[in-house]
């Protein structure tokens, strides 16, 4: 468990500094995209592991890697173009 642990911890923050790389432009501060992406993996890997039970550790990681994309997604501003408002009003 404890490697489970660490290796979400580690594949967050691998995907926080992927994701910091590709939309530097678009993000909050550099200290909350690092500490959202192992804060999320780690999460996720908590949820994995109690729905799949101890024995799946690929799964697991795999479940903490989606869940701390997901996260991190929900950082990702709009970029600089105006959208289109649905409503005239």
């Amino acid at each position: 468990m404890l490697w489970e642990a660490f290796g979400s911890v580690l594949l967050g923050l691998a995907l926080a500094w992927a994701v910091d790389r590709q939309f530097s432009d678009r993000l909050p501060a550099r200290r909350a995209v690092f500490l959202a992406g192992p804060l999320g993996a780690l999460f996720g890997a908590y949820v994995t592991r109690a729905a799949l039970g101890p024995d799946q550790v690929l799964g697991t990681l795999v479940g903490a890697v989606l869940i701390g994309a997901v996260l991190l997604s929900l950082l990702v501003r709009p970029s600089g173009r105006r959208l289109r408002k649905a409503f005239p009003f």
